[in-house]
């Protein structure tokens, strides 16, 4: 499954969420659901920037890493997740069900990172395959033989050598 596939089965699925960009930690877009060209990358870069912030008030505070974030306003809510490699944003109508948008949002990057484990065992598999096979060599190997069958008319030219 790629980031857009990913993307559209999330809009399917979650009847809440309007729209979504997934994009890299440094807000560089993978996969956008909008239309206008240039509007993903406007929310992936808000979404970074958001996230970068929320971080950096929170301090060395010692609790966990920032890993989900909504912003709620009268029009809608802007979801924003993000793992190791990469954030998905979402915007939504006004009053959706927070805790099933970050479920749905949460899904999306479990199945993108297991799409590139399975890629990246593939890719190792297919290296360790190569590296097995043995090489061909150009030694010969002993003799060859062959057996050929004989035509059908000089088996019957012998029959009728033996005959005479």
């Amino acid at each position: 499954m790629d980031a857009a596939q990913a993307l559209a089965d999330l809009t399917e699925i979650s009847a809440q969420i309007e729209a979504a960009v997934l994009a890299r930690a440094d807000g560089s877009v993978v996969a956008s659901t909008f239309r206008q060209e240039g509007r993903g990358e406007d929310l992936a870069r808000a979404a970074v920037e958001l996230v970068a912030a929320a971080g950096e008030a929170r301090g060395n505070s010692g609790a966990p890493e920032l890993v989900q974030i909504q912003a709620a306003t009268p029009r809608g809510s802007f979801f924003i997740v993000r793992d190791g490699g990469h954030v998905v944003a979402a915007v939504t109508g006004p009053k959706p069900t927070v805790g099933l948008v970050f479920y749905d949002l949460k899904t999306c990057l479990r199945m993108l990172e297991r799409e590139a484990e399975k890629a990246e065992k593939a890719e190792k598999a297919a290296k360790a395959d190569k590296a097995e096979k043995p090489t061909a060599t150009k030694e010969k190997v002993g003799k060859a033989t062959t057996s050929r069958k004989q035509t059908t008319k000089k088996k019957d030219a012998d029959d009728g050598d033996e005959s005479s």
